[in-house]
């Protein structure tokens, strides 16, 4: 059965009309509706962690993977308690030279400030259930960086999360989705078992682990579009 992974940003009031990127936050009624309609169609809230048995087909059952890349303080604050209410888990991948940060990657573009996790909200988010994935060291575009570099920002970022939480960091996400052959390549040799990219459909077992589709969330989904993102894709 596809699973589908399902990709949010923040989860905070969304700002006024024509803010940059105002799409990618969806305000806290809206995610606990959309976690509501999951319980409700019978779907488990799950890691991509706890997912991958499903998705490779080593489990059956009808599950969804949530996850959150850059890792918000307004996801910590406004998804962590519905995902308790609902008694879902998620993975948040986070950007490790701004941990207790912001969003420096997205002032150039115009996007509002936005803090970032510190160390001790990403260990209580991990001491919730949930998982702590690896999102790079700056939120940068992999493909355009040389080898090292990239490989640096892979290995750096997984090593760093690892000192802050005690466990194994295996799940990686593609800042701005992109990637290829070669980024792939050294996402698996930096020691990732699993990427999740941003093509739009449910993930199934045929899908290359390195590049697992997600299902982007945005600010102005109904309920008719989170459900079909849910069934139909």
């Amino acid at each position: 059965m596809p699973v589908p992974i399902f990709l949010y940003h923040q989860i905070s009031t969304p700002p006024a009309y024509k803010t940059p990127f105002r799409s990618m936050i969806v305000s806290p009624e809206s995610f606990r509706r959309q976690m509501g309609w999951l319980k409700r169609l019978g779907y488990q809230g799950l890691s991509l962690r706890e997912c991958m048995p499903y998705i490779t087909g080593q489990k059956a059952g009808k599950v969804a993977a949530i996850t959150f890349d850059d890792g918000f303080v307004n996801v910590y604050q406004n998804a962590m308690p519905v995902l308790r209410e609902f008694g879902f888990t998620a993975t948040n991948f986070f950007v490790s030279n701004q941990i207790g940060g912001s969003n420096e990657w997205d002032r150039p573009l115009g996007v509002l400030p936005a803090a970032c996790m510190d160390a001790d909200q990403i260990r209580q988010w991990l001491s919730a259930g949930h998982e702590v994935g690896a999102h790079t060291m700056d939120h940068v575009h992999l493909s355009e960086l040389p080898e090292e570099q990239a490989f640096e920002q892979l290995l750096s970022c997984k090593e760093k999360l690892e000192a802050i939480t005690g466990e194994v960091v295996d799940s990686f996400a593609y800042p701005y989705g992109d990637q290829n052959d070669k980024v792939r390549e050294l996402v698996r040799k930096a020691g990732y078992g699993v990427a999740g990219g941003t093509d739009r459909r449910r993930a199934a077992g045929s899908d290359d682990l390195m590049n697992l589709p997600r299902l982007t969330v945005r600010r102005d989904d109904t309920s008719l579009h989170f459900i079909a993102k849910c069934l139909l894709r």
